[in-house]
């Protein structure tokens, strides 16, 4: 009756064990191939122009058990990609995103709201040309799941809309839109 009362306790030790380890948070970090971060904006009144940035870095901490979760982005601004190389180099310049002596933007989250399983809103501070500015992102598509590779991973959109004269960058402004719509395309297995 002991040998089976032990072997009970030990079961019952392993699935706390197991869940413990299941609920811990979890570090993600984005996958360059997969990740970016798109921009868009009204030009003229004819139209409306997207770009990205190509290289994204950073982490996202994630725990589903306790729906929590933390991002930490980091955008190489020297990689916009308009599509057009003279274009590139002039938004690059010192009148808007001046990568010469800002050669990054951040995102960093102070708060992320659930609904259900999934985050819904998250609250952080951009950091653009040197500027930071409270921000809150709306979380339009979320996945937890096994990724192609079988690996632990999450993938999200989210988006905001800033003013870009809020960040030192209102050349133009009214003719060239200032409102600049940001989504953060994010593909992350667990790190």
């Amino acid at each position: 009756m002991r040998s089976s009362s032990i072997a009970v306790s030990s079961l019952g030790l392993a699935l706390v064990l197991s869940t413990a380890a299941l609920a811990a948070p979890t570090t993600y970090a984005p996958e360059p191939n997969h990740t970016f971060v798109r921009f868009s904006y009204n030009h003229l009144g004819f139209s409306t122009q997207l770009s990205r940035f190509d290289k994204t870095t950073g982490t996202v901490v994630f725990d589903p058990a306790a729906k929590t979760a933390q991002i930490d982005v980091v955008i190489d601004t020297k990689s916009v990609d308009t599509g057009s190389e003279l274009f590139n180099g002039h938004i690059q310049a010192a009148d808007l995103l001046d990568t010469a002596e800002f050669p990054t933007a951040t995102f960093k989250s102070t708060a992320v709201k659930f609904e259900g399983d999934a985050p819904s809103t998250i609250d952080g501070i951009l950091t653009i040309k040197g500027v930071s500015k409270p921000v809150t992102l709306k979380v339009t598509a979320f996945k937890h799941a096994m990724n192609m590779q079988k690996k632990d991973a999450i993938g999200a959109d989210a988006t905001a809309t800033i003013k870009r004269s809020d960040f030192k960058m209102d050349k133009f402004v009214p003719l060239v839109g200032d409102d600049v719509t940001v989504t953060i395309a994010i593909e992350a297995p667990a790190s």
